[in-house]
């Protein structure tokens, strides 16, 4: 029988098992080939919090969500298209994210009685009509894959853990997939290290994709066309690899050697992985046994003439407050990485938060300003961390790179820049020994002098304690104190200056602006295009500064009626707003460990528009 092809616009599809089903694995594999044939993607890899939580139970789903499509998305998708779900936890945790009629894939060798029962499920759902709006295919994924490798020298064990691949192959087929990429990373990940493994998982690739094309089961298979992008070359990147390259480009640009001290955090680790990676560009990388030793790595980098950079996530900034703090007074260039998750305290480790923002601007003792830049994207992690070296090293500061899980692990296609287009970053060491003075300042940026150690007629003091304008010898004086703490404060201020004019997108005024920061910039974006299309008066404004806001930002605010402010968190950017502007800002608050999905926000919106 000759099978249908269903042109559509887009697909959203969900792989979930246990944590060692590869799911993230094959999450990855047809994230990169969708990207290869030319689709527009974004993805939400979903990890268990536990390090092995038992087998079959709710605790240790893995879930890797990929949205892709012929147009320009921002999200990872609502609702799923397809669901392929490996055991039964799996199904019960993410089956509320089908959508009716969606296609639900089970691996039906797991529905035994003892699966059910870690699931918390009484009955079999294949059998007492639970699942009996979607379209379920119960495929023997385990039973098959075993008998593809029945002659090959694997366990029964090693070869369930190819049947992750025998699904792959069923979803590279539903959609027109080509199988050719996967193909190569297998013998490419398995080439050196474990060469038994390249022939079984391509048999179970290659299985699962015949398995579709010679069954009755599946009658119809979808295409999704390439998007249009600009010109250019693109490659698929997540975030945390997005910063990494932004901090190395920094780097390069500046002429400054990198040197990264990190301790290992979720979801931060990623950074100290792939910066490893680039030694053959000078970069340095330090794994310390704690966050505080972790952050004076940055600071020693910075004060003997190198670019400084630590990184951590919400419990390990708490940790490095007072050595940030030291930095600031200091007046030393680093880079802080804070990717962010759900707290407090270990909270949810691998859960996406946006509640460090109110910790990052008063998380020090004292009067203690510290820029502020948020990535809002995946690919936006690059221009954002470089953007942030590019502040420290100007203005003599610590700049805080604010990202996040759901940015972090996220990835979508980039279009790779042209270095030399890139702004320049100037460290401007200070060499003029005739007259020099180590707090006389900058007349545009308020800097200090970048005076390297052990150069001769540079001597100066350096430390926590007070300085004394212009001559930075430990002061006591009342007076003199006021007046640093302000003079460090207008140095912040004036980062504003070059701030470029913000970016409304849709209306210029009118009924309703919905004001975001970081990831939240995807589910806005979708929500004041779906909304614009229908004509209503609505306009999107993300904030990329933080600390300082840009200049025009109160004058665009006062052009609107409401002023709606959606934040994973209980309304840290709605009280700054506030308290900042006199703006009765309306907040829309979710602090679950999950992001916003389009339909939570188009519900709150339509009595304001």
């Amino acid at each position: 029988m000759r099978k249908q092809v269903e042109q559509i616009k887009a697909a959203t599809v969900l792989f979930a098992g246990d944590s060692g089903d590869g799911s993230q694995t094959i999450g990855t594999q047809m994230t990169e080939t969708s990207a290869i044939v030319g689709n527009d993607v974004a993805t939400l890899p979903d990890y268990p919090a536990e390090i092995k939580a038992p087998a079959g139970s709710l605790a240790g789903v893995s879930g890797f969500q990929l949205h892709f499509s012929s147009e320009t998305i921002h999200t990872p998708g609502d609702t799923c298209d397809v669901l392929v779900a490996m055991n039964p936890a799996a199904l019960k945790v993410n089956l509320h994210k089908l959508k009716d009629n969606g296609i639900l894939i089970v691996n039906a060798d797991n529905f035994a009685r003892k699966n059910l029962r870690l699931a918390g499920y009484e009955e079999n759902p294949l059998e007492d009509n639970t699942l009996a709006k979607y379209q379920v295919f119960q495929v023997e994924l385990t039973r098959l894959t075993r008998k593809v490798l029945e002659e090959t020298d694997l366990s029964f064990s090693e070869q369930d853990r190819c049947k992750n691949f025998f699904a792959l192959g069923m979803i590279l087929w539903l959609y027109n997939r080509p199988m050719d990429y996967t193909i190569r990373w297998i013998k490419t990940k398995f080439g050196t290290k474990s060469p038994r493994y390249i022939e079984p998982n391509i048999l179970a690739l290659r299985a699962g994709n015949n398995y579709c094309d010679m069954t009755e089961q599946f009658i119809t298979s979808y295409e999704v066309k390439s998007a249009k992008f600009a010109p250019g070359k693109y490659r698929n990147i997540e975030g945390n690899m997005s910063t990494v390259l932004g901090l190395v480009a920094a780097a390069h640009k500046s002429g400054l050697q990198l040197i990264y001290g990190s301790y290992p955090i979720t979801p931060a680790s990623d950074i100290l992985h792939g910066l490893a990676n680039y030694r053959n560009f000078g970069i340095i990388t330090m794994q310390m046994e704690d966050e505080i030793a972790a952050v004076g790595v940055a600071i020693g980098a910075a004060y003997s003439g190198a670019l400084g950079v630590t990184g951590s996530s919400g419990p390990g900034l708490a940790l490095k407050s007072e050595a940030i703090n030291l930095a600031m007074i200091a007046e030393l260039p680093i880079v802080v990485c804070n990717i962010q998750r759900a707290g407090p305290s270990t909270g949810m480790p691998t859960k996406t938060e946006q509640a460090d923002l109110l910790q990052m601007f008063y998380g020090r003792n004292g009067e203690s300003p510290v820029p502020i830049v948020s990535a809002c994207r995946p690919t936006d992690c690059f221009n954002t961390v470089y953007e942030a070296c590019r502040i420290a090293v100007t203005y003599r500061t610590p700049v805080i790179f604010l990202s996040e899980l759901y940015i972090a692990l996220g990835a979508e296609p980039w279009l790779i820049p042209n270095v030399d287009d890139l702004p320049n970053i100037e460290p401007n060491f200070q060499s003029n020994t005739n007259g020099f003075e180590p707090y006389q300042r900058d007349n545009e940026t308020f800097a200090r002098p970048w005076a390297l150690p052990g150069t001769p007629g540079l001597e100066h003091r350096i430390g926590g304690l007070e300085k004394s304008d212009i001559t930075g010898n430990v002061s006591y004086d009342a007076e003199n104190h006021e007046k640093m703490v302000n003079i460090r404060s207008e140095k912040v201020q004036r980062i504003a200056n070059e701030i470029p004019p913000t970016e409304i997108y849709g209306e210029q005024e009118g009924d309703l602006l919905m004001l975001g920061w970081g990831g939240t910039f995807g589910v806005i974006r979708t929500v004041v295009e779906n909304r614009l299309q229908e004509g209503r008066s609505i306009a999107h404004v993300h904030l990329r500064h933080l600390n300082p806001l840009p200049n025009d930002l109160e004058e665009i605010l006062k052009r609107f009626k409401t002023v709606l402010i959606p934040e994973l968190n209980s309304g840290h950017l709605r009280q700054l707003i506030r308290s900042k502007y006199l703006i009765d800002a309306i907040g829309v608050n979710k602090i679950q460990g999950q992001p916003f999905y389009v339909y939570e926000l188009e519900s709150k919106i339509n009595t304001y528009i």
